[in-house]
């Protein structure tokens, strides 16, 4: 891979290029390239307000005038020599591009600055204006052959102290930056703009946000002569998703990388449509053929891009016309693009894509990109948009979020994208298995649970590559392969860390064996751990003086100091520190003879004054003082040090201030720890880049292990989370391929027993179960707000996490591995394509019938509702018996009661009704899923409580009256249903069973060196043991427990936390403090109790011990023993008065009985 920062240059050369449309008229100057001219390219992608388009117009043309023309000087003539257009016809799309942009601009200073622009070269330096000149040499004409370079991104050069830009991107930088323009709005001279060196990250991150790619330029930073031009490089880009990373090897803090952004590539083959994503930082593609319209438009809504490229093949529909999304299909798609930036692109859609990519960001040719497609025939379709948006896989305002109910709110980032992408595009058969047994495995685990360090894959490759990983990025990398092997050191954590290899190989495109994995991972961990200096270890103390100011060598030596092991710099820290005795002996010689002799000088006003202080401008120690010079020398003390003060001035040699002295032994010392200090930060700097080259051939490894940590994290807040609210893991099975029932074991079904909205929370009891058996069709008919639209998604989103491998919000469930899940609910009509709600619902109904196999799941909700009741009646009937035909599982929910008229062919089609009941004389659902129909909608009733006025519904069941009175008259009561089936209702009590049982494992998951603190636990642990163990023993001989609970004390390290299991479950805690006191507590949220204590200043490495105890009571009971006995056994605690304070456990037990082995 290529690096711009490793591969700098001061200054490209010029690429000159022919320009045959110089001398053309300006209107046939002006046709733009073919890639936007073509006669099938959308007018919207191109529209421009009149106004402005007239004015810009006007410009292009007065720039293009010839110098030929009457009336010119010869000095205009000069100056027309000078401006020569510079742009080529490559260049002329560049141009074209940028013009487009900026015709969006909407405040009045930039349009101000729009005006001074000319369009003859890539900046739109008008060379006539004040500051405008680009002839070879000048700081423009630099600017420009960088430009030439990047010529879709806006260039910031720095120029001293200020990042500034020049003509187009001077406009961009104060439309979207919010900078002033130098020299104000009214100035002759041409646009510019810029930022200070301290706000520069800031400036990129309003570009970046605002869809612009920036290329940053740096001043080489060396010694220069007087009036020599400095030399310059680009340093890096800043792109969407992509921050910019020069420097970041030497600073002292983490850099924000935000969710990464493809560049997105979108064509049509004889499959269907195709999405090619490109991610540049990771140097990756993915390449998803066969899909439908709506799972385009799906993944294009949730995949943040910042250049979206559309093939050739778009243009040619099914219809047959060169409009391209004109008639029916492509409609969609069109809707989703015309309203974003795009551009066209021809031949082989992964090549050319490619090939554009690199031509985006600079990169050479022979850089490799690696394919990360995993394909699979097998794998379920991607979630449609409608049914992604009503589940809230994509949160939808007004839909309750799927995706924020699977991991407690604590859990955010990575590991929530990580599920969003599995739900939108759901795994094979085996994935998903395998991604539920480890679920399975981790309901299980007693032990203590890493806290899986989740890092950006996209950052880390980033920063390793352009060699910018400072020490805080090390330490977190060692974080993440130290918890590989953890988790592979563990008994019970290994087999999660074998089953999890297989979802990361899905996630990455790696595929990589355990034993490599782990091996890599120690080799990482052993040269990190060798090279970084890690928490705790205290060989490289700030230089300290008692005459020089403490601020002075913090300032100096912190920007470097505690970075890397000192073994490794010894020379040069070893010269720091001579430096810093030998300033602080000339300090001491110089200046504290003076300062000593005005301290002997008593003057209660006027007297002299004077100080040795720290000026931290200039990075200095110097003499402070005022009349402290004798009105007559007489060879006291101090009198030599006073003659050899000199006026202290700065880099410059300009004075500081009349106050501010030095000397030459001063001035020498400081110099030589400066530049000792920047040797040391030098060598410093060094170590860590080279500690990143050597990390580069192992970028796969770490890609892997990241990835890897944050589906652990995914999988294991979601496990805590749905054991929390009571969910189940459900049995997953794959689709019979024989008709033969006795032969497919039930594969052919889908049984859920116990279904709840997932939006309810079972674990508070304001849930209302269903159970539904599902082995063909269903018909559903019920009333308004009868619960026909809640179930529809309940199941949808039962069927979905199952076949992910995740729990689902029921008692019991077997669910088969459907091959596509939609879901479709109410439409709305979408007057920009000019479609109406019926129209948008034929079209999505449209694509569920091409798609829906026999191992589909489809749910409709009241269908074909859009339309005149009759046709639309037919048309449902027509549309359900297609369904039925094809054999899959499903629900077509309807008020059409006349479906039930018709003379269907459907054979397996079974009716079935939401339930009301009767309650002092008014129908009310009671949102049960029952057998039969029901023709009750209770829409008056509705529309009463919606605030219809009553008079209009008195008026509405008169017309009612008046045309169904027949049926009213004989006794047809549409409120009634048939009753339900005896289906089972038993209870799947395996799920309860699993919540009851309290699995309680060794003291010890890691094999650690014997330290004090080891000591101390083992001897709390024995202490807990003997303690708890005997309360227990007599709270069990007094019946007040039904079953005799063994203690056993589970360890929680410092960046550990408590299993899933004790999600639920009373538990007795003990925290260590890091002064060696103890805290004694117990809770029913262990992992929120072990964030809270770790959320206190100075406790975020506490680790603790804990056991499990049977009931809240009894864990009081044991809480206020602990409080009382530990003190007695030689503990120091910080809560004994907590002891004080309780009914229970107060007495002491005979201290014959404590038998510890500390």
């Amino acid at each position: 891979m290529q690096w711009l920062t490793t591969k700098n240059v001061l200054v490209s050369l010029p690429r000159w290029r022919t320009l045959p449309l110089l001398l053309r008229s300006p209107v046939n100057r002006r046709r733009p390239s073919a890639s936007l001219t073509s006669p099938t390219f959308p007018l919207c992608c191109v529209r421009y307000h009149s106004a402005v388009k007239s004015k810009q117009r006007q410009r292009l043309q007065s720039a293009r005038v010839p110098s030929v023309l009457r009336g010119i000087t010869k000095a205009a003539a000069k100056k027309s020599k000078e401006s020569k257009p510079l742009l080529g016809e490559k260049d002329l799309s560049h141009r074209m591009w940028w013009q487009e942009r900026l015709q969006a601009c909407i405040k009045p200073s930039t349009i101000q600055l729009v005006k001074r622009l000319i369009y003859t070269n890539l900046l739109g330096l008008d060379v006539n204006l004040k500051n405008g000149s680009l002839k070879e040499g000048t700081l423009n004409w630099e600017i420009l052959q960088f430009k030439s370079r990047f010529p879709r991104e806006i260039l910031l050069c720095r120029v001293g102290d200020f990042y500034e830009a020049m003509g187009i991107d001077a406009c961009l930088l104060v439309e979207h930056a919010g900078l002033n323009p130098f020299g104000g709005l009214y100035s002759d001279s041409v646009p510019r703009a810029g930022c200070p060196v301290m706000n520069l990250r800031q400036t990129l991150d309003d570009l970046t946000r605002s869809g612009y790619s920036v290329c940053i330029v740096e001043e080489v930073q060396v010694p220069t002569q007087a009036r020599s031009r400095k030399g310059r490089f680009i340093s890096g880009h800043a792109h969407p998703g992509s921050p910019y990373v020069f420097g970041l090897a030497g600073a002292d803090h983490d850099v924000d990388f935000p969710e990464p952004m493809h560049i997105v590539g979108v064509s049509r083959s004889a499959k269907g449509y195709c999405i090619i994503l490109v991610l540049e930082t990771l140097k990756t593609f993915s390449v998803e053929d066969g899909l439908t319209e709506e799972a385009l438009v799906t993944k294009l809504r949730t995949c943040r891009y910042h250049h979206l490229l559309l093939h050739s093949s778009l243009k040619q529909n099914s219809s047959g016309t060169s409009r391209w999304g004109e008639f029916g299909e492509g409609g969609l798609l069109w809707g989703e693009c015309s309203g974003r930036h795009f551009e066209w692109f021809d031949g082989n859609p992964v090549n050319e894509l490619l090939f554009k990519v690199k031509e985006l960001f600079g990169l050479d040719h022979d850089v490799t990109f690696r394919n990360v497609t995993v394909y699979s025939d097998k794998r379920p379709r991607p979630l449609y948009l409608g049914t992604a948006t009503q589940i809230g896989a994509i949160p939808t305002e007004g839909i309750p979020c799927l995706l924020k109910l699977l991991v407690p709110s604590s859990c955010t980032g990575l590991p929530v994208l990580y599920l969003r992408d599995l739900l939108l595009n759901p795994p094979t058969y085996v994935i998903g298995s395998t991604i539920q047994a480890t679920c399975r495995l981790i309901s299980n685990v007693t032990c203590s649970i890493p806290e899986f360090t989740c890092v950006s894959a996209a950052k880390l490759v980033k920063l390793i590559e352009s060699r910018e990983a400072n020490h805080i990025e090390f330490s977190r990398i060692k974080c993440v392969v130290d918890e590989i092997l953890q988790m592979h050191r563990n008994l019970e954590l290994y087999d999660i860390l074998q089953s999890l290899l297989d979802p990361t190989w899905v996630a990455t495109g790696l595929k990589i064996e355990l034993e490599n994995l782990v091996n890599e991972c120690e080799r990482v961990s052993n040269g990190i751990g060798e090279m970084i200096s890690l928490d705790g270890e205290n060989d490289q103390k700030i230089n300290s003086s008692n005459i020089i100011p403490g601020d002075f060598f913090e300032d100096m030596e912190s920007s470097w100091k505690g970075r890397v092991k000192r073994v490794h710099a010894e020379e040069e820290y070893a010269e720091v520190e001579r430096a810093a005795e030998a300033l602080s002996i000339a300090v001491a010689e110089d200046f504290l003879p003076i300062v000593s002799r005005i301290k002997a000088t008593s003057a209660p006003f006027g007297g002299p004054k004077g100080e040795i202080l720290y000026a931290r401008e200039h990075e200095a120690v110097w003499f402070k003082g005022k009349r402290f010079s004798p009105s007559v020398w007489a060879d006291t003390a101090g009198e030599e040090q006073i003659k050899q003060l000199r006026p202290a001035t700065d880099s410059k040699a300009r004075k500081v201030g009349e106050e501010w002295f030095t000397t030459k032994k001063v001035e020498e010392a400081l110099n030589r720890y400066h530049e000792a200090g920047a040797k040391a930060k030098a060598r410093v700097l060094e170590l860590l880049r080279g500690l990143s080259a050597e990390l580069q051939s192992q970028i796969n490894i770490l890609v892997f292990a990241c990835m890897l940590l944050t589906i652990s994290k995914a999988l294991f807040a979601h496990v805590s989370e749905g054991r929390r609210r009571k969910w189940v893991f459900p049995t997953l099975v794959e689709f019979s391929e024989t008709k033969d029932e006795s032969l497919s074991s039930g594969a052919n079904k889908m049984v859920i027993t116990g279904l709840s909205p997932y939006w309810f929370d079972v674990a508070q009891g304001s849930a209302i179960l269903n159970t539904v058996d599902m082995q063909s069709l269903f018909l559903l008919t019920g009333p308004n707000g009868g619960g026909k639209s809640s179930l529809l998604r309940s199941i949808c989103a039962a069927a979905l996490l199952g076949i992910c491998g995740l729990m689902v919000p029921a008692e019991s469930a077997l669910i088969p591995h459907f091959d596509s899940i939609m879901l479709h609910m109410k439409s709305y009509d979408s007057p920009v394509d000019g479609k109406s709600s019926f129209q948008i619902e034929m079209s999505e109904i449209r694509s569920i019938i091409t798609r829906a196999t026999s191992k589909s799941l489809v749910l409709i909700d009241e269908i074909c509702r859009g339309t005149e009741t009759a046709k639309g009646t037919c048309i449902a009937g027509s549309i359900i018996e297609t369904f039925d035909s094809m054999g899959c599982l499903g629900i077509v929910s309807t008020h059409l009661h006349g479906i039930f008229y018709l003379p269907l062919s459907g054979k397996n089609m079974v009716y079935k009704a939401m339930g009301t009941e009767n309650v002092d004389g008014h129908t009310k659902p009671t949102w049960k899923l029952m057998d039969g129909i029901c023709k009750e909608s209770l829409a008056f009733e509705t529309a009463l409580e919606e605030g219809i006025p009553e008079r209009v519904i008195q008026r509405a069941e008169e017309l009612y009256l008046t045309v169904n009175g027949k049926d009213i008259k004989e006794g047809k009561d549409n409120s009634e249903v048939e009753e339900p089936s005896s289906d089972s209702d038993a209870d799947d009590s395996e799920a309860y069973n699993q919540l009851s049982q309290i699995g309680i494992g060794t003291v010890q998951c890691v094999k650690r060196t014997v330290n004090p603190i080891e000591i101390l636990r083992k001897g709390v642990a024995n202490a807990i043991t003997v303690i708890c163990q005997q309360k227990l023993i007599e709270l069990y001989k007094q019946r007040n427990v039904s079953e005799l609970v063994v203690v056993t004390c589970v360890a929680i390290a410092a960046r550990e936390l408590p299993p899933p299991s004790t999600i639920g479950a009373s538990s007795v805690y003990v925290m260590f403090r890091p002064d060696k006191k103890l805290y004694v507590g117990q809770t029913d949220d262990l992992e929120g109790r072990v964030r809270s204590h770790r959320s206190m200043e100075g406790m975020q490495g506490a680790s603790f011990l804990y056991f499990l105890a049977p009931g809240k009571s009894i864990a009081s009971q044991l809480e206020t023993l602990l409080i009382n006995q530990l003190p007695r056994e030689g503990f120091r605690l910080s809560n004994v008065a907590d002891g004080k304070h309780r009914n229970f456990g107060s007495s002491s037990l005979p201290s014959n009985t404590l038998s510890l082995h500390r």
